[in-house]
């Protein structure tokens, strides 16, 4: 797909946002379903089912994804999605392109070890590495872009509500 396909794929939706804005609301949802007497939990997702359970560093045996794994999966595989996408308005050829996401997290707070410990990933970086033809700016400026328009970068530098309930 080049520059041109893709503003021509894009364009009818960005019209139909611009002259209703609530259209441009689209709903996300996962569902967990949890195994039997396992402590795990299968989610189906668009690519299969993912079985999900703890990590080595919380008493898994590492044959299951680790939920922090499956975070930096989708900030990569938006991050990578994104990165093309602009490249290809910006009419930037890539090649031997990947995005490396890498973050860290703490088991003392996951398992209570000790209570000042946080609970979750507290450092994620997000490495572009790529080829290309384009000068150092170009570079640099597809991957302010790239971050800027990433869904899953962005909900993580500016988290979201959430809701905590019982069904």
């Amino acid at each position: 797909m080049d520059a041109t396909q893709l503003r021509a794929l894009q364009k009818p939706l960005k019209d139909k946002y611009r002259d209703d804005p609530a259209t441009a609301r689209v709903p996300a949802r996962a569902v967990a379903v949890l195994d039997g007497d396992t402590i795990g939990a299968s989610v189906d997702g668009a690519a299969g089912t993912v079985r999900a359970g703890l990590h080595p560093a919380t008493g898994g045996d590492g044959s299951e994804a680790c939920s922090a794994d499956i975070l930096c999966e989708a900030v990569a595989a938006c991050a990578g999605v994104t990165l093309r996408s602009v490249a290809t308005a910006m009419g930037v050829q890539l090649r031997d392109a990947r995005v490396v996401v890498e973050g860290t997290w703490d088991a003392r707070g996951t398992l209570g070890v000790d209570r000042a410990v946080p609970v979750g990933l507290t450092d994620v970086t997000i490495t572009f590495d790529f080829d290309s033809d384009a000068d150092e700016a170009t570079e640099a400026k597809l991957v302010s872009l790239a971050e800027r328009y990433c869904v899953i970068a962005q909900t993580l530098h500016t988290p979201p509500t959430v809701t905590v309930r019982r069904g």
